[in-house]
């Protein structure tokens, strides 16, 4: 069954495997969202001439600026595209202790991790059909009762909101039939994780959460709404 599929954060790591993942199904239509659509573009010049249609959208934006609502308007209307699974799976993690962390560091944070999917999801309000599930991709970090990290303070409260707004959002939405969920997911390894992490070994590769990701923004809202779900291979 052909779906539409929005993903926010789609250029590479976790987000470029999904779009991977949701491409092996029939017909779907990807819409990718990333500042950096470069991997997107060669992976949609191949799947759309294999294909001989159009089913992967690259759209460069950046969620934080005020003009990112007109690329993504023109995008819906060129494809006729209407989302019935939108996965925000935009981050960006600075590892400071808390005495050294500025205010800047807290806007892009937040900016990047909260901010941009309140901007997306109201934006896509008008074009949200009944069904429609929406996923926000949140971390062990903002779990609560999870095991805390020095270092992570900023990254572990923006991703809590973002995995609270999604709670938010499945009752405020419940009488249209959307529903919203949020993933809290453990360490993967991906060039974020190793950037803030020099050496360290994740348990689980980008590819591996994938596949559990699409799997879940497809079948999880049969299951699930306005919940926050570990998906660690430890305990909190």
């Amino acid at each position: 069954m052909q779906q539409h599929i929005l993903i926010a954060g789609a250029g590479k790591g976790i987000g470029l495997e999904l779009v991977k993942q949701m491409l092996l199904t029939e017909n779907n239509i990807i819409l990718a969202v990333s500042r950096d659509i470069s991997q997107l573009r060669v992976m949609a010049a191949k799947v759309n001439t294999d294909s001989g249609t159009v089913r992967l959208i690259p759209i460069a934006s950046d969620l934080a600026k005020p003009d990112f609502t007109k690329v993504l308007e023109e995008a819906l209307a060129e494809f006729n595209f209407k989302p019935e699974i939108v996965v925000y799976n935009v981050g960006l993690l600075v590892n400071k202790p808390f005495a050294a962390l500025s205010n800047s560091d807290f806007d892009q944070m937040f900016d990047a991790n909260v901010k941009g999917a309140f901007r997306l999801f109201q934006f896509l309000l008008p074009h949200l059909a009944e069904g429609t599930h929406l996923l926000g991709i949140s971390s062990m970090g903002a779990f609560q009762g999870s095991a805390k990290f020095p270092g992570l303070s900023l990254y572990s409260a923006s991703k809590a909101a973002l995995a609270v707004l999604m709670e938010c959002l499945a009752e405020e939405l419940k009488d249209r039939g959307i529903r919203a969920n949020a993933l809290a997911l453990g360490a993967v390894q991906t060039e974020m994780l190793a950037k803030a992490f020099p050496g360290y070994k994740a348990p689980l590769s980008a590819d591996e959460m994938a596949a559990f990701i699409a799997d879940f923004a497809v079948n999880g809202s049969r299951f699930f709404n306005g919940k926050i779900i570990p998906v660690s291979v430890s305990t909190p």
